[in-house]
């Protein structure tokens, strides 16, 4: 009988039948490919997927069934810019599961009539650098002010 090499395995591993985790589809990715020239960049968060253009996060993308009605394109805004993005988005709206009644966050619902039609002019702001969506997480906002350089105790 022939030895088998001592690194060879014995089971061939694609043939297991052990459950390989999928990546889960990014909902609305269309946003994506409209702002293709800024290099976007998601991170899965809490089932949905983020959106960031360099240190900003500008949206956030979501398809899931928990609360069907927050399913959409949330915009990353604050309280300030609600009145304005009213008038440019009818159908923007606060969202429903944070519970509050108006959060930074707004989303435009993938249920209205014009949601792909919203979704792409909230691009075009994204793209035109519009100061009302965006904004740095507050992470990354106190990092700077916490980091304390680390000072080495003397040996004596």
């Amino acid at each position: 009988m022939p030895k088998v090499p001592r690194h060879t395995p014995i089971v061939d591993l694609r043939d297991s039948l052990l459950p390989v985790s999928k990546r889960k589809a990014i909902p609305h990715d269309f946003v994506l490919a409209a702002i293709s020239s800024l290099a976007p960049t998601t991170r899965p968060m809490f089932g949905c997927f983020a959106v960031y253009v360099d240190d900003k996060i500008v949206f956030f993308l979501r398809e899931k069934s928990t609360h069907p009605s927050d399913n959409g394109v949330w915009l990353a805004t604050t309280q300030e810019h609600h009145a304005s993005l009213r008038q440019e988005f009818s159908n923007m709206r606060s969202i429903e599961l944070l519970g509050k009644k108006a959060t930074g966050w707004q989303v435009l619902p993938s249920d209205a009539p014009d949601f792909e039609e919203s979704a792409l002019r909230a691009c075009e702001l994204v793209l035109a650098r519009d100061a009302r969506i965006g904004k740095i997480p507050q992470s990354k906002r106190s990092a700077g002010k916490s980091a304390k350089p680390v000072r080495k105790r003397s040996r004596r």
